[in-house]
Formats: structure tokens, C-alpha cells, sequence
């Protein structure tokens, strides 16, 4: 298996990603204790393969489901550098499978057993989609569905008030304003992100689909706002992610303004 310090570097040491990835493989870690085995994750547009493949590499069963077929080519090329195949890998090899699909095809019960082997799914891991989805809250309904019980759920969204705070500071306030008061938290017809959420609409979200929330942690609260001459050093950066750290756990309000809100629920065993 290739050595996972040399596989990961980007994912855990980059300001945009290394909070989320210290929080998914410690999720992962606890969860493959519980089960005494590697996972089944399902990455739900997962793309390029940025979380998937340090999973993989970790030894858990990864399958990515993206609508872009070129994200997914990339995909397969980055696994094949880090010796990753499909099924039929030697046991505590981790493999890594790619299928094109969106949010609406993890509601085909068919399509999903066929993607994973007919295995139960321990983790989903859904970061930056939900956003771009019809019905958010169908898709949570539809993740809850096909997990396990038990199963962890890994759920990274853009924030609300992250969008409001750029806006200021960058001068424009009706779109500050739009941004605060539209029901989804866009600044305007030319804002590029499809929808943003609040935590507690989340929450609400999860939690009356099925989910037990276990964490909450604002991502990015500072990364998108110093400039990057700040930030050019391995140091500077470990300070600045162990300052967001420090703020995203004792001061929660202020984890808020976060770019990106990132859930770690439970499904709930009934």
C-alpha cells in the first residue's frame, strides 16, 4: 500500500481542506474501530478524487459518484499514481470505484447496491454538493436511506454569513443585505453559488431526516479573508489553522462566519 504520509499531503495540509480532513479520518479511524474492519464510503461528488483518494489510501473501500465525467478521468488517473484499483485488490488494500451521477441517483436503490457491491455504506461523504441540488432537503432524506444504521454522514455546505461578510468587505451592501435576507442566502442573479445554508436550517434539516448531529465546526473562517503573502509558510499556515481550530471550537458564533459549515451526524438506529 503506498505510504499515506507521501499520499495525503495536499488534503491535510492546505488551508481550504485540512480541517475537514483531520474531522473525516478521524471519523473514519473511530468508525472502522467500531466495525473492526475498513469502510464502505460513498463520496458524493466527489470529483477529482481529493478526499477519496487519502481515504482509499487508508485502506477503506471508496466509491465517488460525480456528474462530470472529466473530474471522474482525473479521478482515475490519481488513483492510478497512488496504486489504488477497484475490486479484487488484495484484502486491506483500499480501492477506490467512480461512477457518473448526481445527487437524484442515490435515490435509485438499484444503482446504489450495484455501485457498492450490495455492502452496507458506513460513511457518505458529502462536501460542496448540496448546494447545487434541487431539494436539499430530499437529498439528506435520500443519504439517511441508503446508509447504514449507525452510519456517519460527513456534510460540508457553504455558509450564509461568510457570503454576507464578503460582500462588505468588499463594499457592495445591498448585496450584503440580499445575501443576509434571501432564502438562499444568494447576494444576487450573478452569484455563482446555486444556494447557502444557515446551521440551525441544517440542522433542522438533518435531524428530521434521521440523522443525530454529533459536531458542528465553521471551516475557513479566515482562510478566504488574509492574503495569501500571509500565509506562504508551513508554519503560517499551522497557525492560522490552529487559530481557526481554536475559534471553530470555543467560540461557535463566530465559527459561524466560516465559508463552509461542516456536519458530522449519525444515523439514527430505529
Amino acid at each position: 500500500m503506498p505510504d499515506s504520509q507521501q499520499s495525503r499531503p495536499a488534503v491535510s495540509t492546505s488551508v481550504r481542506t485540512a480541517a475537514i480532513w483531520e474531522s473525516v479520518h478521524a471519523l473514519a479511524t473511530a468508525r472502522e474501530r467500531e466495525l473492526g474492519r475498513p469502510l464502505v464510503v460513498l463520496d458524493l461528488g466527489g470529483g477529482t478524487g481529493g478526499l477519496a483518494v487519502p481515504l482509499a489510501v487508508e485502506g477503506h473501500h471508496v466509491h465517488v459518484l460525480d456528474p462530470s465525467p472529466d473530474a471522474l478521468a482525473s479521478l482515475q488517473r490519481r488513483a492510478a499514481e497512488h496504486g489504488l484499483g477497484g475490486e479484487g485488490e488484495p484484502e486491506g488494500t483500499g480501492t477506490i470505484t467512480a461512477a457518473q451521477g448526481d445527487a437524484e441517483t442515490i435515490t435509485d436503490r438499484a444503482a446504489m447496491a450495484e455501485l457498492v457491491g450490495g455492502r452496507p455504506i458506513d460513511l457518505i461523504c458529502c462536501h460542496g454538493a448540496l448546494e447545487m441540488v434541487d431539494d436539499p432537503g430530499d437529498t439528506i432524506r435520500a443519504m439517511a436511506g441508503i446508509l447504514a444504521p449507525g452510519g456517519a454522514l460527513s456534510l460540508v455546505t457553504s455558509g450564509r454569513l461568510a457570503a454576507v461578510l464578503g460582500r462588505v468587505l468588499a463594499g457592495k451592501f445591498v448585496q450584503a443585505q440580499r445575501a443576509l435576507t434571501s432564502r438562499d442566502g444568494r447576494w444576487g442573479d450573478a452569484d455563482p453559488m446555486p444556494r447557502r445554508f444557515d446551521t440551525e436550517t441544517l440542522r433542522d434539516l438533518l435531524t428530521s431526516s434521521g440523522f443525530a448531529v454529533e459536531s458542528v465546526q465553521g471551516v475557513r473562517i479566515f482562510a478566504d479573508l488574509v492574503p495569501s503573502a500571509y500565509i506562504d509558510t508551513d508554519a503560517e499556515r499551522r497557525a492560522l489553522l490552529d487559530l481557526e481550530a481554536a475559534v471553530a471550537d470555543h467560540h461557535p458564533l463566530l465559527g459561524e462566519l466560516g465559508a463552509a459549515i461542516h456536519f458530522v451526524a449519525r444515523r439514527r438506529s430505529e
